[in-house]
């Protein structure tokens, strides 16, 4: 992916959490929000995915419910956002990005992996629309 596309999609991101609730921003403080090309080849093959384009978003570390002093050597818990996935869920039937499916997509995303920051499991947060 080239810098000026990188550049284009990470103002989407960036637009996307100024129009986020606080309780948003605040969650981010605890938990840094990443955002990378595509996921690792490991993830992809943890997942059992075939091709990159198809994760748009990775929580990793220890959910709230885990945390304990006991536990402070962990690694820090991370929400990853992958650009080559969330533009290929925002294109339409011609192959274009829609913006506006893009900003939706990056905002599912977000909250999506920061609910399984709470613990949230994928069934939880398929029911609950994310």
């Amino acid at each position: 992916m080239d810098e000026t596309t990188r550049r284009w999609f990470d103002d989407f991101v960036e637009e996307v959490l100024d129009d986020a609730p606080p309780l948003i921003g605040r969650l981010l403080e605890e938990v840094p929000l990443h955002v990378e090309d595509y996921p690792p080849d490991d993830v992809l093959l943890e997942f059992g995915l075939a091709s990159r384009g198809e994760l748009c978003g990775l929580f990793t570390g220890v959910p709230f419910s885990e945390r304990s002093i006991e536990r402070s050597g962990d690694a820090p818990s991370i929400v990853t956002l992958y650009r080559e996935g969330l533009i290929e869920q925002s294109r339409d039937a011609l192959g274009r990005i829609d913006p506006q499916r893009l900003r939706k997509e990056i905002r599912i995303t977000i909250l999506h992996e920061l609910g399984h920051l709470h613990d949230l499991t994928e069934d939880d947060l398929e029911s609950m629309g994310y």
